[in-house]
C-alpha cells in the first residue's frame, strides 16, 4: 500500500509538516530532542534552549547569529552545509531543520557541503561519512547517508530515534503496518524536504528506483568515539616505547580546577 497524504504517523515512522518552529518535542525522550525547521514559511527561527543543535541547510544561503568569544558574530552557510551550534542562536534565510539535544554540552562547528557519496561502507550498496562526530563516546551526532539508484535496503530498527532530512534525489520508505513488525507494507513517498522521524526499535527499509537519494540523519547518541582513555591524543604520546594510555601514573586525573 502507497500512503499517499502529506503526513504518516505510525510507531515505525512519522513524516513532519514543512512548517516553521518546532516540529516535534521529543523532550520525554530518554535522549531528550527537540525538532525545528526555518525557511519553509520564509520565516526565521530563535533557538533559545539550554542545550547543543545540530542542523543542515537544506536550500539558499542561511546566517547563524550567536555570541562567541564574547561578542556576537554571523556566518554564512550555503545549501548542503551543516554546524553544530551550543545553546542560543538565532538562524536567518535559506531553509533546513535543526535538532536540539537537550541538556548537551557540544562544540561550534560548520562544514560541508556535503560530498556526492559518503566516505564510509553502510549496507545494501548504501554509503555514509560522519559529519559531525561524537566529542566523546555517547554524544550525538550528525551523519550523511547516500542512496545510489536502484537500492533495495534490509528492513532494520536502531536502539535510538532518527531525525532526518531528504537533501536530495528521491526514494521512499516502507514500514510494516503493525506495531510489533508484522503486516502488510506502506510505502512512504520521500521527496526533498521531507523532514522525519524514525522512533526507536521502528522497523523500517529505504529503497529507490530511478533517482538516487541523500538523507542527513541525526543521532541522539554514539557507540563509537573517543573516550578518557582512548583518544589519538593519548594513545600516540609514547614514553619510552609505551604508549601514556598505559602509563597511570602519568595521566591527567581530572581536566580543570
Amino acid at each position: 500500500m502507497i500512503h499517499t497524504n502529506s503526513l504518516f504517523q505510525s510507531k515505525h515512522f512519522m513524516s513532519l509538516p514543512c512548517n516553521d518552529g518546532m516540529l516535534s518535542d521529543l523532550s520525554q525522550d530518554q535522549h531528550p530532542t527537540q525538532v525545528y525547521a526555518w525557511g519553509y514559511q520564509h520565516k526565521d527561527l530563535t533557538i533559545n534552549v539550554k542545550g547543543t543543535s545540530l542542523g543542515f541547510v537544506y536550500s539558499g544561503q542561511a546566517a547563524i547569529t550567536f555570541t562567541l568569544s564574547g561578542r556576537e558574530q554571523t556566518f554564512n552557510l550555503d545549501a548542503g552545509m551543516y554546524f553544530s551550534v551550543p545553546n542560543n542562536f538565532y538562524i536567518s534565510d535559506g531553509c533546513g531543520f535543526i535538532t536540539t539535544r537537550l541538556g548537551y554540552q557540544g562544540t561550534f562547528t560548520i562544514g560541508g557541503p556535503i560530498e556526492k557519496q559518503g566516505r564510509l561502507l553502510y549496507i545494501d550498496g548504501c554509503s555514509d561519512s560522519l559529519l559531525i562526530p561524537p566529542v566523546i563516546k555517547g554524544d550525538p551526532c550528525l551523519n550523511y547517508l547516500h542512496f545510489p539508484p536502484h537500492i533495495g535496503q534490509t528492513r532494520h530498527t536502531h536502539p535510538s530515534m532518527r531525525v532526518g532530512i531528504v537533501a536530495k534525489g528521491r526514494g521512499r520508505c516502507v514500514v510494516p503496518s503493525n506495531d510489533d513488525g508484522t503486516g502488510s507494507d506502506i510505502t512512504i513517498p520521500l521527496i526533498p524536504g521531507n523532514v522525519f522521524i524514525i522512533p526507536t526499535d521502528g522497523h523500517h527499509s529505504f529503497f529507490t528506483d530511478d533517482s538516487e537519494m541523500d538523507v542527513i540523519a541525526y543521532h541522539p547518541d554514539s557507540d563509537t568515539g573517543p573516550t578518557h582513555n582512548d583518544h589519538p591524543m593519548i594513545n600516540r604520546t609514547i614514553v619510552d616505547g609505551v604508549s601514556a594510555a598505559h602509563i597511570q601514573e602519568i595521566r591527567t586525573a581530572k581536566i580543570g580546577l
